[in-house]
This record gives structure tokens, sequence and C-alpha cells, in this order.
């Protein structure tokens, strides 16, 4: 890679292993309740961690070549956001691992829930010492500051229970005082840049993924997730109507914010459906699974095409 293009890969990037990870993950899941072959979720989850890996690579030799670009992304008001799913696709690499290294993976899921408590603790710092208008306001500040409700998803089957139920409340609760703030910024304006309103798809990640995490926290699709579950499908529901919107969005990183919130969902969907089984269910499930893998590949091939004739590794509009 050149010079000139190292300088400005999108730290954004790193949705893409968190989007296809998530997707390997959700495959997983089709392998126990839907029957689905099983090398499909194990073949995603080792692209995802490959991914990870290379941008990892990547962004270290961009950090030593260009400083200064890096320094301007995490002083970005959205783009910064995005340094959380560094942390994530750790979690998601810890996930993956579980069946087979259920060690290693434990190291791994520390490693990754302590660098995003650390995200979360730098990005609170810079939104009190330096107050931002409400335009900076966007849905992927979830991101950094909601994403250790996921946590649970990978660390309750590797023990840990008392920091399990302290990560997903810090996440939980940071979500319920985000959420209003950033619903008054849309519904009040200014209006989302057009090229920013996939990340619209981000507001489906919490609830879904909350479920997720509150069925393993508590050994079973209760309440407690079922609830969960019912805003996320009212999120899912809205998105759809907004779809119009969001296939006229020009290509932006933005893009990625689509694919792992959807894959959570259908994940979401699958669990609760093999805690209350419906004859009526499997159709649906196998239907949203191939739409959410459709969307994601869609999105990875268009950035892969955008990569390869040059229109990726640009400066940042």
């Amino acid at each position: 890679m050149s010079e000139a293009r190292l300088q400005h890969l999108p730290l954004p990037l790193f949705a893409a292993p968190m989007g296809i990870g998530g997707l390997g993950m959700t495959w997983r899941e089709a392998a126990r309740g839907l029957g689905a072959p099983a090398f499909v979720g194990e073949g995603l989850l080792l692209l995802a961690a490959f991914l990870w890996l290379v941008l990892a690579g990547l962004h270290l030799a961009r950090a030593l070549r260009h400083p200064a670009a890096l320094t301007a992304d995490l002083a970005h008001p959205v783009r910064a956001a995005f340094a959380g799913t560094i942390s994530i696709g750790v979690m998601i690499l810890a996930g993956g691992l579980t069946p087979y290294l259920p060690g290693l993976a434990a190291d791994f899921w520390l490693l990754g829930v302590t660098a995003h408590v650390g995200i979360g603790i730098w990005t609170v710092r810079g939104l009190l010492r330096s107050p931002k208008q409400a335009a900076v306001l966007t849905p992927p500040l979830l991101i950094p500051l909601v994403g250790n409700i996921l946590a649970p998803v990978f660390g309750v089957p590797l023990g840990f229970p008392a920091l399990n139920w302290m990560l997903f409340g810090l996440g939980a609760l940071l979500w319920f005082m985000l959420q209003p703030l950033l619903l008054y910024r849309l519904i009040i304006g200014p209006p989302l840049p057009e090229a920013l309103r996939p990340a619209l798809v981000i507001f489906l990640a919490p609830p879904a993924v909350g479920a997720l995490s509150l069925a393993g926290l508590t050994g079973g699709f209760g309440p407690g997730p079922l609830a969960c579950l019912g805003l996320a499908l009212l999120v899912a529901a809205v998105m759809l109507t907004l779809a119009g919107d969001f296939a006229r969005a020009p290509f932006a990183m933005s893009w990625w914010g689509w694919t792992f919130p959807s894959a959570a969902f259908a994940s979401a969907l699958q669990l609760a459906a093999r805690a209350h089984p419906a004859a009526w269910q499997m159709p649906l499930l196998w239907l949203v699974l191939l739409a959410v893998s459709g969307l994601i590949t869609l999105v990875a091939a268009t950035t892969l095409w955008r990569l390869m004739d040059g229109r990726l590794l640009v400066p940042d509009a």
C-alpha cells in the first residue's frame, strides 16, 4: 500500500470485522437452531479475525508514519467514535475462539473489555472537557459508550459472572442516558448529513444485544430479554420504512453501521425462537438470516470494489 493511500486509511473500517464477525456468530447460532451448515459461521469468524489483524497492522503502520492523520481521526466528532469497534472486534475474536481455546479466549475477552472501558472513559472525558454542539451527537457515539452491553454475550460462557453484570449495567445505563439525547438531536435538528444517515441503524444494536446479553446472564429468554427484543422489533420496523432513504445515501463507512446491528437482531430472533418455539418461525428466521447475510455481503462487496478502484483510501469529506 502506498504512503498516500495508507495516510487515508479510515479508522471506521474496523467496523468491517465487527460486522462480519457478528454475522459469523449469527450463523453459528443458526447451526444450532436452524440446522445451517456449521462451516459458514466458523469461516466468517475466521475471516473477521484475519481482517481485524490486517487492519490492526495497517493502522499501526499509519500511526508510525502518519501520526497526524490518526490524531485527526481521534479528534473528529464522528470518526473517533469508531475507535470502539477496535475493542469490540477483540471481544468477537474471543467469542470465535471460545469453543476451541477457552483459556486464550478469556484472555482476549479481558483485553477487549479493558480496552473498551478505556475508550469509553476517553470518550466521556472528551465530551466533558470540550462541550460539543448538538450536531456532533450522532448514532456512532453508541459504539464506545454502550458497547459494554455486548460483553456478556461472549463473557458468560467464559465465566466472570460479577464482571459480566457490571459491564452489562455500565452499557445499559449509558444507553438509557445517551439515547434520549440522540433522539432529541435527531428530532429537533440539525439533520444528519446524507452520507451518515445509514448510521441510524446503529439504534438497533443496543436492544438486540441487550436481549442476547440478558439471555446469557439470566440463563434463558425470559421477561427481560423479551422486553429488549420488543424494542428491537420496533426499531427494526422503523428502519425498514427508511430503507429507501438508506438506499439513496452515497457510499460511506456509515454503510457498515447496518451490519453488526442487523446480525445481532437476527441472533436475538433465533435465540427467542428456541426458547419460545412456534411452527411459523422457521421460514421467517431463515428469511431474516439470508436477508442480513445478503445485506452484509453487499456492503462488503461495495467496500472491496471501492478499494480496488481507488475510491476508498481518499481524504474523508
